[in-house]
């Protein structure tokens, strides 16, 4: 897909989940246009660097090997360290090259998801990760009262043309939800508002049973935190929540990760969602959220798009919230 903006975009950026991430292993990844390494140290730790060793360039994801709080390169031994320093030089054990420097990506944990902090010049986070479960206050929970995640109820679309923008701005758009979506019932864009960097809409589900068409049968609470995912929560039917996110692989790519965090069934202690359970939010949400992604693969970007006027005031205030996440000009 062709955007009129940078696929260097800056935010905090899901790129898998902990599971994924062996204790004592190395797990080479591909986002931003660069090669990184992620490891677990001796205490759990979770770091991420840039991957290619400063000494002949081995890729440290590759054969590289945890030791202590370092990784070491596979092919000669140079460690490094979680703030990117070389620490140790085997064969010159006393004199370790510290002019030299692997570029450091912050990185958070959180309720079983890895997130990495992204900047093209490397600046440090401008804001903190948000909570996914104390961000909505109004919606006082215990996140021990959910099933895990991972595996059961996540998937991921690797390398798809597909901007992280255009997956923000299906946020406003409530009409497609009928045509994409087959929705018997257009929802309805309630309220919305810019908050910093976070961008927060909240969208109503008219109740078909009702002849009141203020009255709402399902609420959808959605928060973009930057560009790189939105943290939704359901007050209905269900209470779920659950999180899209959308990383740039590199210009033109991206990969998509999907989770949702399901009540647990009354008296349940196991993390892992019984069969039923399974098999009813697989059908009913992990197998139609992809629906979207059939219409982005093809999509044009329309910079002055003739909307509706229900769309035109939100879908353009988007637009110009994400503006400021783009600290580099587009490439031509």
């Amino acid at each position: 897909m062709k955007v009129p903006f940078t696929w260097k975009v800056t935010g905090w950026f899901m790129v898998g989940w902990s599971a994924e991430f062996v204790s004592g292993e190395t797990r080479a990844l591909h986002y931003f246009g660069d090669d990184l390494v992620a490891y677990r140290d001796a205490s759990d730790t979770l770091h991420v660097l840039e991957a290619h060793c400063k000494h002949l360039g081995a890729h440290l994801g590759h054969g590289g090997k945890v030791v202590g709080d370092c990784v070491e390169c596979p092919f000669h031994g140079w460690r490094w360290g979680p703030q990117g320093d070389n620490t140790y030089i085997p064969y010159q054990p006393d004199r370790p090259n510290r002019a030299l420097k692997l570029r450091v990506y912050p990185v958070v944990e959180q309720y079983g998801c890895v997130f990495v902090w992204h900047h093209p010049d490397g600046a440090p986070p401008q804001w903190p990760l948000p909570d996914l479960f104390e961000k909505f206050p109004q919606f006082p929970t215990d996140p021990d009262a959910y099933y895990r995640p991972y595996p059961e109820f996540s998937s991921r679309a690797a390398n798809e043309p597909v901007h992280p923008q255009i997956v923000a701005e299906n946020g406003p758009d409530s009409s497609h939800f009928r045509y994409v979506h087959g929705a018997s019932v257009t929802p309805v864009c309630l309220n919305w508002e810019v908050v910093g960097e976070e961008w927060r809409f909240l969208t109503g589900w008219p109740d078909p049973r009702s002849d009141d068409p203020d009255k709402m049968a399902l609420f959808i609470h959605s928060h973009f935190s930057g560009l790189g995912f939105a943290v939704s929560v359901f007050e209905g039917s269900s209470n779920h929540r659950l999180i899209f996110a959308c990383t740039p692989v590199d210009d033109g790519l991206s990969d998509m990760f999907y989770s949702i965090w399901w009540p647990k069934v009354d008296g349940e202690t196991s993390d892992v969602p019984p069969d039923d359970v399974r098999a009813r939010v697989e059908k009913q949400f992990l197998r139609t959220v992809w629906e979207d992604l059939d219409i982005w693969r093809y999509q044009r970007y329309v910079e002055r798009p003739p909307l509706a006027k229900i769309d035109a005031k939100p879908y353009m205030a988007m637009r110009e919230w994400a503006k400021q996440f783009y600290d580099v000009p587009a490439s031509v």
